[in-house]
């Protein structure tokens, strides 16, 4: 049975951002690991933060950030509806953090992922069942 990794937004954008290359190269080890591993799982609502964060801070030209939309809808994506939303409600409350970071919780929860590669949770923590994991802490 594949253990699921779910991708927070911070991780797909480091793999098109030049300002760091350490973290250009650990973000881009991890896509390729859960690709290979058949393991990667995101959210629609990482895809729209992609999008959204790709063209304002990176300054992708919206076309190409299209593309890149287009290939990440390929990947086994959560689609986020009320019953994400209501229970990144009880994730806020219970582990006090951002609704936003909830709603990703929520959503890997969901896919059941085991692991949730970000850089704006505490890294080790664990939210239930999925543990975080910063690939960026020393």
């Amino acid at each position: 049975m594949t253990e699921f990794r779910f991708l927070d937004t911070n991780i797909l954008l480091y793999l098109y951002d030049r300002r760091d290359e350490r973290k250009r190269r650990r973000a881009a080890e991890i896509f390729r690991e859960c690709w290979e591993a058949k393991s990667l799982v995101i959210s629609t609502q990482v895809i729209q933060e992609f999008y959204s964060a790709g063209t304002r801070k990176l300054g992708l030209e919206p076309s190409r950030a299209y593309e890149l939309l287009v290939d990440l809808c390929r990947l086994r994506v959560v689609s986020i509806g009320c019953s994400h939303i209501l229970r990144a409600t009880e994730i806020e409350r219970r582990f006090a953090v951002s609704f936003w970071d909830a709603l990703i919780l929520s959503a890997a929860q969901a896919a059941g992922a085991s692991l949730l590669f970000s850089e704006d949770l505490q890294h080790g923590q664990k939210y239930g069942e999925v543990q975080v994991q910063n690939p960026f802490q020393h």
